[in-house]
């Protein structure tokens, strides 16, 4: 059995159709009352849309929902069909910890209700009978105030037992205005010894080579072999990771088709750049991580070597693991791990 290891999941992203449909049904009768069949549900969270601003605003409808009561619903849901369904021993799950907690709260209240947010996606996501090995990456937001995407960072130093890196999200384009605030983030946070990742590069307006030197890995990143290929040998010798999600660039209206995606790993594996296929939002694309591989491999995008560099870059670059084990031996004691849960499963159930 093949284990993968996905880097690059949005919690809000990650709640499949049919859960979140049933979850409006169940508890949000005004939710219920827009959404009264779940076909054209599913055909209204799945679509393509325009822009990558109109598609992020589909997050909005999760958050909403994904409240300090409802999150172990969610999560459960997600780690059991990562685990059945994904066959995943690695899992990173990003969010914005501020956009979980009471709205009616003032700011500062909001603040600290963000490690009671952390602390619950944590003990939610430790499922015994689905041994996913699982870390929380913290976004920023590009737009939230300086106060509170600094308090996200102090927060993933305060909370190492759960949390595993910063980000920003948000849409790259919205950067610009505020470019130096996010720098001066990044630095702070690598003067606590956070690791980085950061949504850049990921679209044409996306590009800030500023905040390059402070990212351990790039999420997203295809505009750097698309457009900046310069750059290629930069990434190379930082050692950084590009987390591609293919089914979002089409989602988003970012890339027009698949063969575009060709040039974008020919010249990351020319220049020896390390890429980890991910997801993205799994839930919102209705599409789970093996596919992102098979779809990349039919369409003659990648090669069967190809596909098995980036699973193993994916373990290599985990945060959660990182300089602690090997690919092989993270891969073999957690085959074994999943192994052993089964076998008691079993004795349980005879």
């Amino acid at each position: 059995m093949t284990l993968y290891a996905e880097l690059h999941r949005h919690l809000g992203g990650s709640v499949v159709p049919r859960v979140l449909w049933r979850y409006f049904h169940r508890n949000d009768r005004e939710l219920a009352t827009r959404f009264p069949e779940y076909p054209e549900f599913e055909e209204f969270y799945t679509r393509s849309r325009s822009t990558l601003d109109e598609y992020l605003e589909l997050h909005t409808l999760v958050e909403s929902v994904q409240t300090a009561q409802a999150l172990p619903y969610f999560i459960y849901r997600l780690i059991r069909g990562a685990y059945i369904f994904e066959n995943l021993a690695y899992l990173e799950l990003r969010y914005t910890p501020y956009l979980r907690t009471t709205e009616h709260l003032s700011q500062s209240e909001r603040i600290d209700e963000m490690a009671k947010i952390v602390e619950i996606v944590g003990q939610a996501s430790r499922v015994v009978e689905y041994p996913i090995v699982t870390s929380q990456i913290l976004c920023m937001h590009s737009r939230l105030p300086y106060e509170v995407n600094k308090a996200i960072v102090d927060l993933a130093a305060q909370k190492s037992e759960y949390v595993c890196a910063i980000d920003v999200a948000g849409g790259d384009a919205h950067y610009a205005e505020r470019l130096d605030e996010f720098v001066s983030l990044y630095k702070y946070a690598r003067s606590l010894n956070l690791k980085t990742t950061g949504h850049l590069y990921e679209t044409k307006d996306g590009c800030y080579p500023e905040l390059l030197p402070y990212l351990m890995r790039i999420g997203h990143g295809i505009q750097i072999p698309l457009l900046h290929p310069e750059l290629l040998p930069q990434i190379r010798e930082q050692r950084q990771c590009l987390e591609v999600c293919p089914t979002t660039y089409f989602k988003t209206g970012t890339l027009e088709h698949i063969d575009q995606l060709k040039l974008v790993f020919d010249r990351c594996f020319d220049a020896g750049v390390d890429i980890a296929i991910c997801t993205d939002n799994a839930g919102l694309h209705n599409v789970r991580l093996q596919f992102e591989y098979e779809n990349l491999l039919t369409q003659d995008i990648i090669d069967f070597q190809q596909l098995q560099a980036c699973q193993e870059a994916s373990f290599r670059h985990a945060f959660a693991w990182q300089h602690q084990q090997p690919p092989s031996s993270l891969l073999s004691n957690l085959y074994s791990k999943q192994l052993t849960v089964s076998s008691e499963q079993l004795t349980v159930n005879s």
